[in-house]
């Protein structure tokens, strides 16, 4: 009987495991998420469906099967410490913190073989600790960096998309004029996840992160990025420009008056006043 009991137990699992591939929806409340599903999430067998199954996930959980399952569980302790040292203990900061810890980990040991593996896992938020490999690794010049990035900005996932430009944010800010150039080319790009990147990255406030200075004092620099967008088919890629352009409203708001007035007039589209309403909404205040 318990041998019985057991594979049907098993079954019922591999049920839900296979059922949560074909798009889930996702419960509205932590305490909505079936078990079977919070186990396949923190055991890294499966993607989140929604932000509340991201912010479920017991992230240190998740980190221990992956390297119990790769027999790197060496790493763990070295990580654990780590993250006992977070003044602001968040998603975020841990995201972070397990991503450079992995990078100096693994770089201590050669270890590229499992590096490879997180940049392809199929939990998303193993992914998301993959990026911070990329803004943290100091031998990446701004062109390998993006280079590196690319593939993460344009993730099937929307966590994996936002963490990637968090993750590179301080390098975009350090060089800047150089990233400029880049991203102008990446708004241009047929997939609307790299367009909406690039605006989103570059946002002189931007959300849950530090802010760029210069794009605040002088966000015309951007015009090379924004310019391209101003009439984009995705609203996803709409949202962050007018996103963009209130951001900069707070510091700048005679430029941007003055960007709305000329794209009013070069481009009288529905998908232009889309965004003009967005970035005015703060002036409109």
């Amino acid at each position: 009987m318990k041998s019985l009991e057991h594979e049907i137990a098993k079954l019922n699992a591999d049920t839900w495991k296979a059922m949560s591939k074909i798009q889930r929806k996702g419960a509205k409340r932590i305490t909505d998420i079936p078990l079977t599903i919070l186990e396949s999430l923190n055991g890294g067998e499966i993607e989140t469906a929604n932000l509340v199954e991201w912010l479920a996930i017991d992230q240190t959980l998740l980190l221990e099967n992956v390297l119990k399952q790769n027999k790197r569980l060496h790493y763990l302790g070295p990580i654990l410490a780590k993250l006992e040292q977070l003044q602001k203990r968040n998603v975020n900061s841990i995201n972070e913190t397990i991503g450079k810890e992995l990078l100096r980990l693994t770089a201590q040991d050669d270890d590229r073989v499992f590096l490879k593996h997180l940049s392809c896992h199929p939990a998303d938020l193993v992914r998301c600790w993959y990026t911070y490999t990329i803004g943290g690794n100091r031998w990446f010049d701004t062109e390998k960096v993006m280079e590196s990035i690319y593939p993460f900005a344009a993730d099937k996932h929307f966590g994996v998309r936002e963490i990637s430009w968090m993750a590179i944010r301080h390098r975009i800010a350090s060089d800047l004029e150089k990233s400029i150039t880049i991203l102008s080319h990446w708004s241009l790009d047929k997939e609307a996840n790299i367009r909406r990147f690039a605006s989103e990255a570059t946002r002189p406030r931007g959300v849950w992160c530090q802010h760029i200075d210069d794009l605040k004092q002088k966000p015309w620099l951007a015009l090379p990025i924004l310019e391209p967008l101003k009439s984009d088919s995705s609203k996803y890629v709409r949202d962050s420009v007018g996103n963009w352009l209130n951001d900069a409203s707070k510091s700048n708001p005679n430029f941007v008056k003055a960007v709305c007035n000329r794209w009013e007039e070069e481009s009288g589209t529905k998908e232009t006043h889309y965004i003009i309403r967005k970035a005015l909404r703060t002036i409109a205040k």
